[in-house]
């Protein structure tokens, strides 16, 4: 039997306020356990929680970002459970009322674009965070996440394989980050994903019984999560086996994912509205000045980068994957002067292979926007070629000295005294006269041996182009 596999995910965003949702107590990350819950967080008797504007903005910009409805009155609920990291017995979240409603996401997956369609996003309070380790068969409780704003963004049922499920999550993650609502840090936690994964035989329109894997905090283990469930539920129902509802955990050391418990019903949660929290109202007004302050979002700019610097989808790809990555490609473009190809592939190329090998973002790079661009002008007018363009970065990216004063420094100005480059072609020549036979005869490739000993004899510093275009008018005499 051929099987479809269906997947919805729920992104946990991690909304980047100063102060949590419902209380002043900090957000920052790395503080010691239980520093930063206050008595709000903690649920205490007599306490009240005060909605934190700043959450209600952030979630207003992403409904904008994703053209969806925001809702006009939004309401905040109790979700009822008890779990040692839930203080006080129930998270505030939102239940009929989100604050909002239908969007979508377009994603592409080999070539192929798919519109991903999102429910809904609603605010809601973390849960504090169980320790298994280091306690000698105990749990511990840190409770500082709790109460840190969170936008659920939960999708449709739209994605049929794990790559379309990784490519939606890798496109949510770049847009928080390119509106600048979450850090996206996935490995601390600010960005986690919930995959609801059911299979059905391939025509039918009902949908199979569903299982939801919880909290996957890294694009690859979200693929390998569901595609070990997907085999799981084939080969439960081949085998006469029966899918029952329920959440499962992602172990990534076996690779397989395992029951935790019998999925609950929006009813088990015994959902009501929050008495101690006022509807959330926004007007009209409201929406549209958000909406004059969205930032270029990333597919407007891939576009624009395609028709405005004639850059292939490789590089605009690459370089609006994030809003400071693209802002510090316009600036050296605009600082260098150099072609837009020029200053793309560097970029892409020796600057992000720098920064991935010393796992760094684009905002800690040791190599300013300006020493770059100042790096790139000399390539520009000839001053040095790319191959020793390539020792200076080198020596930027392990020092604060700029292109020009290196150059210097090193003697790594660029030869372009044609007399000079002459005399080394001359000799050259006479001294392989085997290898000038050989050319003439039609053997094209011995050409970059002629170029590869003029380099040599020169230490690097000969112009190539120079080089090349005097070779060619030497060996064909």
């Amino acid at each position: 039997m051929e099987w479809e596999t269906v997947i919805g995910l729920e992104i946990h965003t991690q909304l980047a306020t100063k102060s949590k949702i419902f209380s002043g107590a900090s957000t920052a990350y790395g503080a010691a356990p239980n520093t930063q819950a206050c008595a709000v967080d903690l649920g205490l008797p007599g306490v009240l929680p005060v909605l934190n504007e700043e959450a209600v903005h952030k979630a207003v910009i992403f409904g904008m970002a994703i053209e969806a409805e925001i809702s006009h009155y939004s309401v905040f609920a109790r979700k009822n459970y008890f779990y040692p990291d839930l203080p006080k017995g129930y998270q505030i979240s939102q239940m009929e009322l989100p604050i909002v409603g239908p969007g979508h996401l377009d994603i592409e997956v080999d070539g192929v674009s798919k519109r991903i369609g999102i429910t809904r996003a609603h605010l809601e309070e973390d849960a504090g965070k169980s320790l298994h380790e280091d306690f000698h068969g105990l749990t511990g409780v840190d409770l500082n996440r709790a109460g840190t704003p969170l936008l659920e963004i939960v999708s449709e049922p739209h994605m049929r394989s794990a790559k379309e499920a990784v490519a939606y999550m890798r496109k949510l993650h770049e847009l928080v980050r390119y509106l600048d609502i979450c850090d996206g840090n996935m490995q601390e936690g600010s960005f986690r994903c919930d995959a609801n994964v059911s299979v059905r035989p391939k025509g039918q329109k009902e949908f199979g019984t569903r299982a939801e894997i919880k909290n996957i905090n890294s694009f690859k283990f979200v693929e390998k999560a569901i595609n070990h469930e997907i085999e799981r539920q084939i080969e439960l129902i081949e085998t006469g086996g029966k899918v029952v509802q329920e959440t499962r955990l992602y172990d990534s050391v076996k690779d397989e994912t395992r029951s935790m418990r019998s999925k609950e019903e929006a009813n088990d949660y015994r959902y009501f509205p929050d008495p101690d929290l006022l509807p959330v109202f926004i007007s009209e007004d409201y929406k549209q000045q958000v909406k004059a302050q969205l930032p270029e979002l990333p597919q407007a700019k891939k576009y624009r980068f395609n028709e405005q610097y004639a850059l292939d989808d490789e590089n605009a790809n690459i370089l609006t994957s994030s809003r400071q990555l693209a802002d510090y490609f316009e600036t050296v473009l605009k600082e260098s002067g150099c072609e837009a190809k020029l200053c793309a592939n560097w970029i892409t190329g020796e600057l992000s292979a720098a920064l991935n090998k010393a796992r760094l973002e684009i905002m800690e790079s040791p190599v300013s926007h300006e020493r770059l661009a100042g790096l790139l002008a000399r390539i520009s007018d000839n001053t040095i070629s790319g191959k020793i363009a390539k020792q200076v970065f080198e020596e930027m990216w392990r020092s604060p000295a700029t292109a020009d004063e290196i150059i210097a420094e090193r003697g790594l100005k660029q030869i372009t005294d044609t007399g000079a480059i002459e005399a080394i072609i001359d000799k050259i020549i006479a001294d392989n006269p085997g290898q000038v036979e050989q050319y003439r005869s039609g053997k094209d490739k011995v050409f970059g041996f002629f170029v590869g000993q003029v380099m040599k004899e020169m230490q690097g510093k000969a112009n190539p182009g120079e080089v090349n275009k005097m070779l060619q008018a030497k060996l064909k005499q």
